[in-house]
Formats: structure tokens, C-alpha cells, sequence
């Protein structure tokens, strides 16, 4: 009798435990829907970031680039992207489109086509890489042959954990 009673308190405090969860979900959930996004060189960021991790969204701007920006533009790192206004998301625009930091920070250093160094964002980046990887294919390069039979580039183990979306194993007699 007395385990019974017990097992009937416990579960009438769990009930509110759980209501309370699953109410913290529904409004995680309706939060992510109202979030605001903020548009950046064609990149949405959530305006609940800050604005030094907001930057890492933008494929090309790593945690550096993103400290150096805030730096030379004076922004608060700890400041939401939502709260940013319009002048200062052209500043950013601006200053990213034409970075100017130190050469070892940039993305691109010494250009095999052209010798310069330059800082590629977004759908540039993506199109050099594949760009990149053409020319080690068609040269004959080391590299460009791993790439082509799909295995690891640089240096790495071939016995496991390369494998993606490729079947392992011993193959069973057929009939």
C-alpha cells in the first residue's frame, strides 16, 4: 500500500516536470521560426548571434577574419547581428569585399594563375576549390589522383574511418 501511494506521488510530480519540457521545446521551436535573419554578402546569419560568430556563418570569414573586422571597424564583438543597423552592415559588406589584413590571414596566398594574393568569399571559394582540384585531376598530381579514387589527400590513415557512403567488408557467396 505504502509503495503504491509512493509511486502515485511520483508520478503526479512528474507530470508538471514534464508539461514544464515540453513547454520549453514548443517555444524553442517558435523561437527558431520567428527568428530574425540578417542577410550578409548573400549569407543569412540568425540575428541571435553575436556578431563575432555571426561573421563565421559567411563561408570564406574564419574566427580571425572575423576578430579582425570587428577590430577595424570598432563593433562590439559581444553585439547581437539583429541590433546591427544598415550603415554598419555596408561597413562590414564593404570592408570584407575588400579585406585589408595581413597576407597570412587571407584564404588565397600566391595564386598559382595569377600570383597574387587575395581573400575569396561564398560561391568564389567553392568555384576556385573545384577550379583547384580540376588542375591537380588533369596534371596528374598526386593529389589530384586521391581526389579522383576518392581517398583521403592528405596523409591520412586508409584502413578505416575514410570510407563515406561505401560498403566494407567481406562479400558473402552467391548463389
Amino acid at each position: 500500500m505504502a509503495e503504491q501511494k509512493q509511486s502515485k506521488e511520483q508520478k503526479q510530480e512528474k507530470k508538471p516536470v514534464e508539461k514544464l519540457k515540453e513547454k520549453t521545446e514548443k517555444d524553442k521551436r517558435e523561437s527558431q521560426l520567428n527568428e530574425v535573419l540578417v542577410r550578409i554578402l548573400g549569407f543569412d546569419v540568425p540575428g541571435s548571434k553575436n556578431i563575432y560568430s555571426g561573421l563565421t556563418r559567411i563561408k570564406g570569414v574564419s574566427w580571425t577574419i572575423s576578430n579582425a573586422v570587428c577590430l577595424k571597424l570598432g563593433l562590439d564583438r559581444l553585439k547581437k547581428i539583429s541590433d546591427i543597423s544598415k550603415p554598419e552592415i555596408q561597413k562590414i559588406e564593404e570592408f570584407l569585399k575588400n579585406l585589408h589584413v595581413k597576407d597570412y590571414m587571407k584564404n588565397r596566398r600566391a595564386d598559382v594563375e595569377q600570383g597574387k594574393t587575395t581573400h575569396l568569399l561564398g560561391t568564389d571559394l567553392d568555384i576556385t576549390r573545384d577550379f583547384d582540384i580540376k588542375r591537380l585531376k588533369k596534371i596528374r598530381a598526386y593529389k589530384g589522383v586521391r581526389h579522383a579514387t576518392g581517398q583521403p589527400v592528405r596523409g591520412q590513415r586508409t584502413k578505416s574511418h575514410f570510407r563515406k557512403n561505401k560498403v566494407a567488408g567481406v562479400g558473402g557467396r552467391k548463389k
